[in-house]
């Protein structure tokens, strides 16, 4: 058999305060909420990427450090970092330039959950 995949994948995320990262992730990730089950603690929300959502589970205590970075491209990294600037998102240094290859900016949510930012230099 054959491992065959879907079109979808969902990033899942421990928060404290669902109400508060929903807020969060939709203001500065620009997502939309698909849905919500408090019954569960659980909501997902839509990206603005197709086929990708960020699921948020709400837990007691969020652990830091380990586990994956979730790394999104963007148009132009400059604007985006100005936007998290603008937000007052806690981010790990400026942008890291790998010269012919990629720029990077690492930022965490309000949990201390890591992303990336990702804007493409290579050169065609």
């Amino acid at each position: 058999m054959a491992l065959e995949y879907g079109s979808e994948l969902t990033c899942s995320m421990g928060v404290k305060d669902m109400t508060a990262s929903i807020g969060w992730y939709g203001r500065v990730m620009r997502c939309e909420l698909l849905y919500r089950a408090d019954e569960i603690g659980w909501c997902e929300m839509r990206t603005p990427m197709a086929g990708v959502n960020i699921g948020l589970s709400e837990v007691e205590s969020v652990v830091q450090g380990g586990g994956a970075t979730n790394v999104f491209e963007v148009a132009d990294i400059v604007e985006a970092k100005a936007h998290l600037d603008a937000e007052g998102v806690r981010q790990d240094g400026d942008i890291q330039h790998i010269p012919g290859l990629v720029k990077l900016l690492t930022f965490y949510d309000p949990d201390g959950n890591a992303f990336m930012f990702s804007q493409s230099d290579m050169v065609s």
